[in-house]
């Protein structure tokens, strides 16, 4: 996958779960928590979603990588295509 394709992955799953979100209106280096209605439930769904949908194992301990949007698309980019 390449950046473009993970970084739809995660909006796609954030507008699923929060569908009054407008892709435009979120700030990449921003907490998403803080932009978007997102409780500790609905964050725990996005990492599940990403996990079914790019078949990446996602560990507790790297949560707080997924916390922007340009974090979650870094993290995830490396976990889908490690050197």
């Amino acid at each position: 996958m390449n950046q473009d394709q993970v970084r739809k992955a995660v909006l796609a799953e954030l507008m699923r779960i929060a569908p009054e979100l407008e892709e435009g209106e979120l700030k990449p280096d921003r907490p998403l928590r803080d932009q978007v209605d997102l409780d500790s439930f609905d964050f725990l769904n996005l990492i599940i979603r990403l996990h079914e949908i790019l078949g990446i194992d996602i560990p507790e301990s790297d949560y707080a990588e997924l916390l922007t949007l340009n974090g979650a698309t870094d993290y995830l980019m490396r976990r889908c295509n490690p050197t």
